[in-house]
């Protein structure tokens, strides 16, 4: 076996056999096949596609390349949930408490920042002393300790898929349906949860631009995590417009710890698409019949005040500073502020999601390239979402940035970003319509 003839077969159209890939990914990670030839593959997969079985085998392949989580001797059920990325989603960190509540166990590997789109592990470590769990005995220890842990990826688990990442990131094949697929379901298994809750989101400030492309994803994982013996269910979500009201590391933390405390006026967005998100997580668990019966209890669970307890041990727990991160709501903030007057009266039409994870990237939130390092205090605070009235002079925004040029070059990119029409201009709120677009149930 060769990996020009593996190339070859692709190329033609060819199914590839568990063989074959077993012998790929072996390749790719011993050096064996030249990276030249993977990177040949990967465009090869990028037109000609792959079976859902060849999906399947791949992130099986993918699977063993590397070590798995053992949750072995801790009480499930295991329901995890990840997010394709957007701008303003901190829904991770209001779900993760939320749903551990009802003794599930949320195993949460989660990423950072990268282009336009936040990252969970940033967000999480801008709170003071807050470290992700630095090997498996420690996530065990603090997923049996608070029902969830925070982990990001090792260079033990799956360590083919950041071979062929970084591949597809210089080749121009990111997109490609199966091998988005094999690589978020490759890490989700690792890491030892039962069923997956996918977050597919959809629009401006997602990798997923058009509806259509949204659901060929969400199919995908759905079909391919079925086969695979896991419990999948993808909700296709806007992310035309950001999510809350806060974008940024800290910011996000922050907003987060005032859902949890039931600080959600203004929040709608974001509250309709983590207690779906959470629902979906109870069916899956059995700890609910239905969405419907789900969201109904985790809006209970709120009201009782225990989530946004198990939020603040979990941050103990990772060694974090919880009555610290309390003082810093409010007051953490990066030196230099700027706000955006409104240019006459008006109704917010829309907030463009793009733009507005382009801003917080020039502020530092974010990153262009994996090895940038973030600025935890900076980002934007929305006064003013979608459907709101808004006076002359009155403020749409506020943000903190940690030089002068950084903040009017992202003050520039936000004056494109928000959309202002007539007061009487029609132009629903955000609470007129639902960002949940579609739901692929495969239980």
């Amino acid at each position: 076996m060769r990996g020009v003839d593996i190339v070859r077969k692709k190329r033609d159209g060819g199914e590839l056999s568990a063989e074959e890939l077993q012998f790929l990914i072996q390749g790719c990670l011993d050096g064996s096949i030249p990276e030249y030839q993977v990177a040949a593959w990967l465009m090869a997969v990028y037109f000609r596609g792959m079976t859902d079985r060849e999906t399947g085998e791949l992130t099986l392949k993918m699977i063993e390349s590397g070590d798995r989580l053992d949750l072995s001797g801790i009480p499930g059920p295991f329901v995890d949930k990840h997010s394709t990325g957007g701008v303003g989603d901190k829904v991770s960190l209001i779900l993760a408490p939320l749903v551990a509540c009802f003794g599930i166990k949320v195993p949460m590997m989660s990423g950072r920042s990268l282009g336009h789109t936040g990252g969970t592990l940033d967000k999480l470590e801008a709170i003071p002393g807050y470290r992700i769990a630095r090997d498996p005995e420690e996530f065990r220890r603090i997923l049996l300790q608070t029902g969830y842990a925070m982990t990001g990826q090792s260079e033990r688990i799956v360590p083919a898929d950041r071979v062929l990442y970084a591949l597809r990131d210089v080749t121009a094949t990111v997109e490609s349906i199966p091998l988005i697929t094999a690589s978020i379901l490759s890490k989700k298994f690792a890491e030892g949860a039962e069923s997956l809750v996918f977050d597919v989101k959809c629009g401006d400030g997602a990798f997923m631009k058009t509806l259509t492309e949204a659901e060929e994803l969400a199919e995908s994982l759905a079909r391919t995590g079925r086969k695979l013996g896991r419990k999948i269910v993808a909700v296709i979500t806007d992310m035309n417009e950001p999510l809350g009201r806060m974008v940024g590391n800290f910011l996000e933390a922050e907003e987060s710890a005032l859902c949890l405390r039931g600080d959600t006026e203004g929040r709608e967005d974001l509250m309709e698409v983590t207690l779906r998100l959470s629902a979906w997580m109870l069916v899956a668990g059995g700890k609910a019949k239905t969405p419907e019966e789900g969201v109904d209890r985790c809006r209970k669970m709120l009201e009782g005040g225990e989530p946004y307890k198990r939020f603040l041990s979990n941050i103990e727990a990772q060694g974090g500073d919880p009555k610290a991160f309390e003082r810093g709501i409010g007051t953490l903030r990066a030196p230099i502020r700027r706000t955006l007057p409104a240019e006459g009266d008006g109704k917010i039409q829309r907030i463009e999601a793009y733009k507005t994870g382009l801003a917080s990237v020039v502020l530092g939130a974010g990153r262009n390239k994996t090895t940038d390092s973030v600025y935890p205090y900076v980002g934007i605070h929305f006064f003013k979402k979608r459907g709101e009235p808004v006076g002359q002079g009155e403020s749409v925004l506020e943000l903190y940035a940690e030089s002068e040029n950084a903040a009017e070059e992202a003050l520039s990119i936000l004056r494109e970003a928000v959309h202002i029409g007539p007061p009487d201009q029609k132009g629903g709120s955000s609470l007129s319509r639902s960002l949940i677009l579609k739901e692929i149930v495969a239980l």
